[in-house]
């Protein structure tokens, strides 16, 4: 009896291991398939990432990038399509991993339904920590300023090495934690309910997950769009007069003319890219979710 209960046991704890690892595996091939429109519309990243840092009108930063050509026009692209695939591997699987946890230590403390923001929430502050130095070599590479004296991806790692981790790689580690972890806790607290709903109107379960995920992402960027901005202000230069989280915000208000509009500058092209990505991800995450049981 002890031994065939050993055994099931040992089963058990077998096939909990494998839906974990499923979770990991199924977060790292749906961020990498998403990652083929990330390649398409870079020119995106860069025509806002210009609006962000420089305040210009999209006509003027489509300009630049025109005038600097072809060659110049992919640099920096490396960071996002490594960080991409990366970031939806440990999201998804420690988001999973987290909240299986919860689930059987914290049913008495928090509701069911608060259990997957709580879980994101946690994945996104570990998400962080990991891909905040991918983040700030994207911003310096794109940042066409740099070009001269940080002309290559190597030079950018050796400079960034040279510096304390608080303003080489870590360079605003307190808004990209921010940033992460509320975004992260808002798309698993809503992507779940508001799939249900759009199901509910007779779509199929693919198109409601694309749907789900398309307006999860709407919303996360809308209201964490002035962080990505600061973060950008923060990240794009190396070297000189180093200043602190409020003081670079007091700074970019004042560059923004104290406008909320100016604020957001460049993020209706955030938000169109960020729904093409999440919805692709979330339509292929929740299809292998399922598949693999």
């Amino acid at each position: 009896m002890t031994g065939n209960h050993n055994h099931s046991r040992d089963e058990e704890d077998l096939k909990e291991s494998m839906v974990r690892f499923h979770s990991y595996l199924n977060g790292g091939t749906s961020s990498l398939l998403s990652t083929l429109p990330t390649l398409i519309v870079f020119p995106v990243y860069k025509t806002v990432f210009r609006q962000q840092i420089h305040n210009t009108p999209v006509h003027r930063a489509v300009g630049q990038l025109y005038k600097e050509g072809p060659a110049k026009l992919y640099r920096g692209v490396a960071p996002p399509l490594l960080m991409r695939t990366l970031n939806g591997t440990l999201l998804f699987g420690l988001q999973d991993t987290l909240l299986r946890q919860l689930s059987l230590t914290s049913h008495s403390v928090f509701s069911a339904s608060a259990l997957p923001a709580l879980a994101g929430f946690g994945a996104g502050m570990v998400e962080a920590v990991v891909f905040t130095p991918f983040e700030r070599v994207q911003n310096v590479l794109q940042n066409g300023q740099n070009d001269r004296h940080l002309p290559t991806l190597k030079s950018v790692l050796v400079r960034l090495k040279a510096q304390r981790a608080a303003l080489g790689y870590y360079r605003a580690f307190l808004p990209i934690t921010a940033r992460n972890a509320l975004g992260s806790s808002l798309y698993f607290g809503l992507k779940g309910p508001v799939c249900m709903a759009v199901a509910e109107q007779g779509l199929s379960p693919v198109v409601s997950s694309f749907v789900s995920g398309t307006l999860t992402s709407m919303a996360i960027s809308l209201a964490l769009y002035p962080l990505s901005v600061l973060v950008a202000n923060m990240q794009a230069q190396v070297g000189g007069e180093v200043k602190g989280v409020m003081a670079c915000w007091r700074m970019l208000w004042v560059s923004r003319q104290r406008s909320v509009a100016l604020l957001y500058r460049g993020g209706s092209l955030v938000i169109l890219r960020s729904c093409i990505t999440w919805g692709i991800t979330t339509a292929i995450y929740d299809r292998q979710q399922k598949r693999s049981g």
